[in-house]
Formats: structure tokens, sequence, C-alpha cells
């Protein structure tokens, strides 16, 4: 007798249907139960983790063909997994493609342009690139995933130099819900180009990319790490400090809470610190007459802030490399006056019980305040500032901390834009009103039409979804 796939949600693979999958893709293709499945779907956020009807470890972009193919013959919906740092939209009952095999990083020095693979990491590019003196548009986790990061405006450590990834953009090589393969551009097909860019993974399955990179070969950069008593002081310097700062500057604050973990820095452990975060696009001589007040507000537990190689760009963050239970939440400020400074400090600050790991505002403006050369999805430059929380809990955890979480929104609630990053939107947040927060109107409608024409079914559902017009 065949043996089924069977999930909560009643979807069945026949053990035979797997087996025909399977015959048809030169990567693997898993059943729940068997062995491999859940190494095969392990993702960086354990607090989100997938279970898919079926799992393909697809190794080409033909395996990704034959897994669409399939998933639209049953009319099931298609989940993509490269890391899992931004996944958080459940799997249970799809198709997943598992494309962390796919992650062949290729250099064109003279043209300054990284071809990668669907899978690749970011720490894999910048490994690749900086022996040419070049850098890519990556995100503050060197292992965070190029595509999902990019399909989502992609907002890294040099944002105000030279604004969102996805602005770089030259080609993608895209699975459509009919499993077609495209190289989609500017001049070949602008509207899904366009809607690509910013509208996540809406549209097809990603099996490539080509973008520029930026001669850049040093930066001065780092953190600053202040007791955590000073929080008020460092926050109102870093708020007026930004107003007067270059677009090469890009940086962000942060309250921390690090865990008493042996990999945690001993003065870091256990207690709240304050971290200013750093990355200039420029020489040292241009940069230390910038930071110089910020260093003057208070007595620094570790500054690491010098010039380095571009490969050191991870040491900013230094985001945890290893899998975490991640629940986080966000929101796009207006502004940042002293009473926002305020309602943090109360809600996060040296006095509160705060549960929370990371409260962090980033600075944006600069480069990320100006369309870049063709158009895309990304259209709300003219907002200042991103506020960020992450809470790493356990199951039972978790309704505490996003009321924590939820409860800071409400303090920032009189400067909250009601606009979001959609790179950002968790599984809290990506409702069908979160997604359109993320979009203005006209955006957001446009990207409804493009949905229509390419996924009218509504295969690629398993993200922070756009729904098809209807009769379109």
């Amino acid at each position: 007798m065949p043996t089924p796939s069977s999930r909560p949600d009643g979807v069945q693979i026949q053990r035979h249907e797997a087996d025909e999958l399977g015959a048809e893709v030169t990567g693997t293709v898993f059943l729940p139960g068997d062995a491999g499945y859940e190494e095969e779907c392990a993702a960086y956020n354990l607090a989100h983790p997938h279970h898919p009807a079926v799992v393909v470890g697809a190794v080409t972009a033909a395996d990704v063909q034959a897994a669409v193919r399939f998933a639209a013959r049953r009319r099931l919906p298609v989940a993509v997994l490269a890391t899992g740092h931004g996944t958080p939209m459940s799997s249970d009952g799809a198709v997943l493609i598992a494309t962390r095999r796919m992650d062949a990083v290729t250099i064109d020095e003279a043209n300054r342009v990284a071809r990668v693979e669907a899978g690749t990491r970011w720490d894999q590019v910048v490994a690749a690139a900086t022996p040419f003196g070049l850098a890519p548009l990556n995100g503050a986790s060197p292992t965070v995933g190029v595509v999902g990061y990019t399909l989502g405006g992609g907002l890294g450590p040099l944002g105000r130099a030279y604004g969102y990834a996805s602005d770089r953009v030259r080609a993608i090589d895209l699975v459509t819900a009919d499993g077609e393969l495209r190289q989609v551009t500017a001049s070949s097909e602008p509207d899904l180009f366009w809607a690509l860019r910013g509208g996540k993974g809406n549209f097809g399955v990603v099996t490539a990319l080509e973008f520029d990179l930026v001669p850049l070969p040093h930066f001065y950069g780092g953190g600053l790490f202040f007791p955590g008593e000073y929080a008020p002081q460092v926050l109102n310097a870093w708020r007026e400090w930004v107003a007067t700062v270059p677009d090469e500057m890009t940086s962000s604050v942060a309250l921390l809470r690090l865990p008493p973990l042996p990999e945690v820095p001993e003065p870091l452990r256990g207690q709240l610190t304050v971290h200013v975060r750093i990355a200039y696009a420029g020489p040292a001589a241009d940069a230390e007459p910038l930071v110089a007040p910020l260093r003057a507000v208070a007595p620094a537990i570790i500054d690491t802030v010098a010039e380095m190689p571009y490969a050191a760009v991870g040491s900013i963050h230094a985001d945890p490399p290893a899998p975490i239970p991640l629940y986080d939440r966000s929101a796009v400020l207006r502004d940042f006056p002293a009473e926002a400074v305020d309602a943090v400090v109360e809600l996060a600050g040296p006095g509160a019980d705060c549960p929370l790991v990371l409260v962090e505002i980033r600075h944006l403006g600069g480069a990320l305040a100006r369309p870049g050369g063709s158009p895309s999805a990304i259209d709300h430059h003219q907002l200042p500032f991103l506020f960020y929380t992450v809470a790493i809990a356990g199951p039972d955890q978790a309704d505490a901390v996003d009321t924590y979480a939820a409860k800071l929104l409400q303090g920032l609630a009189p400067w909250d834009s009601g606009r979001r990053f959609v790179n950002f939107l968790t599984a809290t947040d990506a409702t069908a009103e979160g997604v359109r927060s993320a979009y203005s109107t006209a955006t957001y409608e446009r990207l409804r039409a493009v949905k229509a024409s390419y996924d009218p079914e509504n295969l690629f559902r398993v993200n922070q979804n756009i729904e098809p017009l209807p009769n379109a």
C-alpha cells in the first residue's frame, strides 16, 4: 500500500507521487517521517518550524520548475526556504522548495556585477567580492539569504550611502506559476521587474539574481557600547547627531539585554547596554571627527569603531550566526523626537522589566530617500526611522514577549507613520491589512494587477501575501 504524507490540514501526498516528483528532479524529495525531512525543513528562526506536505531539496532551476508544476497540478501552495531568517508564515500543506544547495556565486570584476543562485547567503557574496575591492549591499546579518532580502528591498549597513539592495538588481531568473523559467529585466518584462523588487516572493521562485556591486575595499565602522544607565543620554545624543551626518554615514542605536552566555563578550553579559552601530562609506580621516561627539557622551564599555576591510562588515551588528527562536516586531517612524526617546526609555530603559533582547532605532534617509535608477515597488522613501524589536523566547513565552513588543509600539504610536517595511512584516503583522501598509494604495493595486497576470491562482501565498486582482 502507498504511504501518504498527512498533515493536520488534511493535505496528503502519496509516496508514489513523491517518487514521481523525485524522478523529475536532480535534488531530493522528502515526505514527513522520511529521514532527512526535518533537516531539509530546518530554518534559522526556530520559532516558526516548517511542516510542509512535501519538500524538494532543489539543485537546479529545472528542479524548481518541476516542484512548481507539481504544486500547480495539485493546487497546493508553494513555499520557499533558503536560510529561514524571514519566513514566519506557515508552510503546512505546502510544497516547500529548499534552495540552500543552489549557492553558486560569480563575480564579474570588470563590470562590478555579481550573479548568485537562489540559496546564496550574503557572507558568500562578501567573501567572493571583497578580494576585488568590491562590496554588495548586504544585510546586517551575513547569514541572511540574498534573494529574500533583496526582493523585500534590502535595508543594510550601506543603505544611506547607496540605497536599497533592490535598486542594484540587473536581472532576475524566475520560475512563474506556469512552471516557465524567465529572465526578467527592466526591458524584457518591465511590470514584473518592477513588482519583484519590493513585492517579495509573490510572483514566482527566484533561481538567480544579477546585481551591481560598489567599489568599497574598506569602511569605517563598528560598535560603541555604553552602560545601560546612560540610555537617555546616548539616545538623545544619537537622535540629534543623525540630523547632522552626511549620506555616507549609516547608523542605528539599540538597547541590548544579551543573555549571560559564554559567546557573549563578558562586559555585555546579562545586563542592559546601549549599542550604537556605525558604518561610514569613506575614509577614517573623514569619519573620526563625525563619530567624536558620540564617543564623548559617556564612557564606553567596548569601542570597536575603526577602519576595517569590508569583509568584516558583519561585525557591526554581530548578529548570532546559530539558529534561534526569534520573535520580532517593527514600525516605520515619521519622527524620533525627545518625547519618543522618553517613551523608549520608560518601556525598555534601565528601570524597565523588558523581556526583549533588542530594541533598535535605525536611521534611514540619504540614498534610501531617493528612488533608484529603475522604478520599483519600494515607495516609502521619505520616512526617516525604523523601529525594531527582537525577543528570543520559547513557545511558552511567545505571547508575553509579543504583548510587550506591542506595548512598546503603542508607546511610539504618536510618531508611527502607519507604514511598514515588507521585509520586517512578521507572522503577527503579515495580515492583509499589514501587507497593504507596506505600500501606497497605488503601488499595492498595481502589485495586485501584476500578481493577477503571473499568479492568478495565488500559488505563491506562503509569504507576505499580495492577493491578485479578481478576473484580471
